[in-house]
């Protein structure tokens, strides 16, 4: 199972329509997980567009987002692997023990908000952020991220440059 891995897309103001690049590799996707600061809905049914989408609410994310049916924090199991969302994290400092305790059965915890890319593990869990495809803020690229999951494992997790 191929996951593309996205955040805080920020439309209409950064987000215009789904740039080329990202376009690529959505469409090699089978599911879709957007880590909020989505900013309006018509992203997601975009998205949609290309494979099933998972979203979680960002802290820019009004009721119309709410209303597509991104939840606050989410679990779910792709393809045996346990995986959660939420958006913000909190903190750096003492990050994968707050998301073991926020998640105590994810294998892999999905967040966006601060825009920067990270692919970390530690107590017992792997999180994963795909920085941002739109607004880069101090990173040298706007990115995505790509997940292969086979068998209930994750197989390859990678931040792809998309600017």
């Amino acid at each position: 199972m191929r996951a593309v891995v996205v955040s805080d897309t920020h439309a209409p103001r950064r987000w215009k329509g789904c740039p080329p690049r990202v376009a690529e590799h959505l469409r090699g996707a089978d599911v879709i997980l957007h880590a909020g600061d989505v900013c309006v809905a018509s992203v997601l049914d975009e998205l949609a567009g290309y494979a099933p989408v998972h979203a979680v609410l960002g802290n820019n994310d009004g009721p119309d987002v709410a209303a597509w049916g991104a939840p606050e924090r989410l679990e779910l199991d792709l393809g045996g692997l346990a995986v959660a969302m939420v958006h913000d994290s909190g903190q750096a400092k003492g990050r994968t023990a707050r998301m073991r305790r926020w998640f105590p059965a994810a294998d892999l915890v999905v967040f966006g908000h601060s825009h920067i890319p990270l692919d970390e593990t530690g107590d017992g869990v792997r999180i994963f952020n795909p920085g941002s495809p739109t607004d880069r803020r101090r990173q040298p690229h706007g990115t995505i991220g790509l997940l292969d999951i086979d068998g209930g494992r994750l197989t390859r997790a990678e931040i792809v440059p998309v600017t």
